[in-house]
């Protein structure tokens, strides 16, 4: 057999392959006899039809065993002579139809086509310059964090001496008529909790609850917005008759030591929990500030260093991101199918991101190897425990589920890249700088599925 390997590109080869006659002849002598020892042909006993014959007979059968029988093992073969990695099943393209034709006495000559990993050569990855900035803690954030939990801690009280005020629940149970569809299922819900100018809650309803007590029956109509949240409500008009069994406010506990006490975590005072939550949002900041050291520190890496990246795997990734989008707009209530998403714009967006992920992976990778970094069983089965513990699932079934998924593999690959991507910290000048708030670019909304 004769190969010849060919660089269509960085990241994809050609090998073009010759199998000799005589080898060719070996294979289709002993494919034929076997025919003919089984084949029924009109005019000669069963197994005694000459090989010829059997030949013609079975001409389109034999040939396809024969390429069957060759070709993988051909290809096979010449990719390990040529040291290839190939991503994905290899491209076959067959050149000479008289080889086909003349099976035995010309050469079968075919090529193949492999996408491979490109060649990178490493460049300076230690000694990357990177500045590292914490954003300070404000008394503003802290008071955001103490009236979050305040918000928490708030009870609804009953109110008997007036009727409805903005910002008050009411519960309310609701019959309702689509006007413009008369043969429609009528709207029938109990016991709904209504906040009175609260989010999601359109201003009919809340116009004609102001004022309400409990016992109130109230008769109106509400004309909900095209682009209402609930596609079935979306542009109706509906008749709505209410009764009222509650009307109640929410009433905040007072920021002192009893209520400080109330939410546990061993605290003793409220400049106890001040003191906890400054602490846990510097050591929040603190993580948002290594966290965007590192990416800065990959996108460094990937900036320097230029490469083809093959097509299959840029495809394979952005497929997974696009699945991902698609999830979470699905688990937000939003409609994919919606024919106002640009999904071709957005699709762009996530290719060019992908191919971003792949570089900085790809790059990762090879400083791991040139640092000979290793995972040791003992790290796997640690973040695999970690996995299991924060699914609240056992390591067994987590080990189970990733089995099936090839996954400890790569479990592996991220911890490697991961400990990768530590090296590169480690070796980096980090420079502390002034915070800075960043400024935020207009997104272009026409590229994003929300």
């Amino acid at each position: 057999m004769k190969t010849e390997l060919k660089d269509v590109s960085p990241t994809r080869k050609q090998i073009d392959i010759e199998i000799e006659p005589e080898a060719v002849r070996a294979v289709y002598d002993r494919i034929s006899d076997r025919y003919a020892k089984g084949a029924s042909v009109p005019g000669f006993r069963p197994g005694h039809a000459p090989r010829g014959v059997v030949r013609t007979r079975f001409k389109d059968q034999i040939r396809s065993e024969l390429l069957r029988e060759l070709v993988p093992d051909a290809v096979q073969k010449a990719i390990e002579e040529h040291h290839l990695e190939p991503l994905g099943e290899p491209e076959l393209n067959l050149e000479n139809t008289e080889g086909l034709s003349e099976l035995g006495q010309k050469p079968i000559s075919f090529n193949v086509n492999v996408e491979v990993l490109p060649e990178i050569k490493l460049q300076d990855y230690k000694g990357l310059e990177v500045g590292r900035r914490t954003r300070p803690v404000s008394d503003d954030d802290l008071d955001r964090v103490l009236e979050s939990l305040r918000e928490n801690s708030a009870s609804l009280e009953p109110v008997e001496d007036r009727g409805a005020q903005l910002g008050d629940t009411v519960t309310t149970s609701f019959n309702g008529e689509f006007l413009d569809e008369p043969e429609a299922e009528p709207i029938k819900v109990e016991d709904v909790d209504v906040v009175l100018g609260g989010e999601g809650v359109v201003a009919d309803i809340t116009n004609n609850l102001l004022g309400a007590q409990a016992d109130d029956e109230k008769t109106f109509r509400v004309t909900y917005p095209a682009d209402f949240s609930s596609k079935g409500l979306a542009g109706k008009n509906i008749q709505y008759t209410v009764k009222v069994s509650a009307v109640r406010i929410k009433e905040l506990p007072e920021l002192d030591d009893e209520w400080a006490q109330s939410l546990g975590d061993e605290v003793g005072s409220l400049a106890e929990l001040r003191t906890k939550i400054r602490a846990d949002l510097e050591a929040q900041v603190k993580n948002e500030a290594e966290g965007k050291m590192r990416s800065d520190l990959i996108r460094k890496l990937v900036e320097s260093h230029e490469f083809e990246l093959p097509e299959r795997l840029v495809q394979h990734q952005t497929e997974h991101r696009f699945e991902s989008v698609v999830r979470d707009m699905i688990g937000q209530g939003i409609d994919p199918r919606n024919p106002q998403l640009d999904w071709e714009k957005a699709r762009d967006s996530l290719k060019e991101q992908a191919g971003y992920d792949l570089r900085g992976s790809l790059l990762l990778e090879h400083v791991a190897d040139e640092e000979n970094i290793e995972v040791s069983d003992q790290e796997i089965d640690d973040e695999i425990n970690a996995a299991a513990e924060s699914s609240r699932q056992s390591p067994e079934q987590v080990r189970a589920i990733l089995t099936k998924q090839g996954g400890e593999r790569s479990i592996a690959g991220r911890l490697r890249n991961r400990k990768a991507l530590d090296f590169l910290v480690a070796n980096a000048r980090v420079t502390d700088e002034e915070w800075k708030e960043e400024k935020q670019e207009p997104e272009d909304s026409s590229q994003k599925p929300e």
